[in-house]
């Protein structure tokens, strides 16, 4: 039992200091000697209890004092640590973006307010989104770790814009797609582009295309791989920090796959491949394990994921030189055109799926296939055309007016 300076009883762990202060101590459920402090004994008691009940309930925390940038740089380098470098970027990217206003406070004093209003100075709803997605599994490690007892990021509010709603994703109609591909005629990634119009291949998967992968004679293209330019993540690797090419395989088993060739396809392939010829005939050797590629810059290098948003964005310039009403659009447009254009053209959903490489089926529909004009006029023509055949059919021949 503690005493007081006048030798009072105190109670179990409470004891008064020398500057007349109190203070009680207990060993909480990890077993650490918690020390609390209080200027009267009515308050160091109800201090000792409420910490004793959240200790029994588990509502306290293993470490109090960590921040939201030290759980962060824990959580990359325990939780993440064999993620590749691209995804472990994106993190960063996405962490980054609530870093000045959260990073520097404590996991324990955060809450839903705090959280919100950092939330809110970020400028899309898309931003938001992603930061999210990172705090809500940084909060679910901290809370298996005991630094937290409940996720509150996941009542997060991303959604802050007046109207709410997502932004469609860009498709070009068939119109557009002919201006497109004659504007980008005069680019040098012309055929990267068309290629992926035939295939819905995304950029990453066309770039990190090697000859082994084109089977000419059974006219199938062998999707294998993707290439990226990502910042070495890897503080063990010697280009840590370093931007550099890489070969990443498919994230999902589905995204190993083979696509049928079409004509153009076929015919877009076999230009690349004597235009590639051209390239090695001026004797520029390309890089160790990047001999085989298919699309390669005219020094016989890899192509950038990056550099082909550069000429696409050129390209959508150029368009709306003449065409002020054309929106810009990205090389992940063409895969979207695709899976449309599949759509129109009546493709089985599942077949898509396949094509596409998504892991499931509602993925291709409700992210990839579109409503455009085009669709909506045909669609209207078809049900236009049932109707009166019905109205013949039920009179016996007799139209219906």
């Amino acid at each position: 039992m503690g005493k007081s300076l006048a030798g009072k009883e105190l109670g179990q762990g409470i004891t008064q200091r020398k500057d007349g202060r109190y203070q009680a101590r207990f060993t909480n459920r990890f077993g650490k000697r918690q020390t609390i402090y209080g200027k009267t004994i009515n308050e160091i008691r109800q201090k000792l209890r409420t910490e004793q009940y959240e200790d029994e309930k588990k509502l306290n925390v293993i470490d109090s004092n960590m921040t939201l940038d030290e759980w962060f740089d824990v959580w990359m380098d325990t939780c993440k640590k064999n993620c590749r470098d691209s995804t472990r970027q994106n993190y960063r990217c996405s962490y980054n973006r609530i870093k000045a206003s959260l990073g520097w406070r404590k996991l324990s004093s955060l809450n839903l307010i705090v959280l919100q209003q950092a939330f809110n100075e970020l400028k899309t709803d898309a931003s938001r989104k992603d930061s999210k997605r990172i705090l809500v599994d940084m909060f679910n490690k901290a809370v298996d770790a005991e630094l937290l007892h409940k996720n509150i990021a996941m009542q997060i509010n991303t959604v802050v814009t007046k109207d709410g709603k997502p932004e469609e994703p860009r498709v070009l109609t068939l119109e557009e797609t002919d201006l497109f591909l004659e504007t980008a005629s005069h680019y040098r990634n012309f055929n990267e582009f068309s290629l992926a119009l035939e295939t819905g291949m995304r950029i990453g998967e066309i770039l990190g295309l090697k000859w082994s992968d084109i089977d000419f004679d059974n006219q199938t293209i062998y999707v294998n791989r993707t290439l990226v330019y990502t910042k070495c993540d890897d503080e063990n690797d010697p280009m840590y920090g370093k931007w550099r090419f890489a070969f990443h395989d498919p994230k999902t088993d589905k995204g190993r796959r083979k696509i049928p060739m079409t004509l153009k396809a076929y015919q877009i392939l076999k230009r690349q491949k004597f235009r590639k010829a051209g390239v090695e005939s001026k004797g520029y050797k390309a890089p160790e394990g990047y001999e085989d590629l298919v699309f390669v810059t005219t020094k016989n290098t890899p192509i950038s994921p990056r550099d082909t948003t550069v000429v696409m964005k050129l390209i959508s310039d150029r368009i709306a030189l003449d065409r002020p009403d054309f929106e810009p659009l990205t090389p992940h447009t063409l895969r979207h055109t695709f899976a449309t254009r599949c759509i129109e053209r009546g493709m089985n959903p599942k077949t898509l799926q396949i094509i596409l490489g998504h892991s499931a089926v509602h993925i291709t529909m409700n992210l990839y296939c579109h409503v455009t004009e085009d669709m909506l006029v045909s669609e209207m023509s078809k049900f236009e055309n049932g109707a009166s055949e019905q109205g013949v059919n039920r009179l016996n021949g007799v139209k219906v007016v």
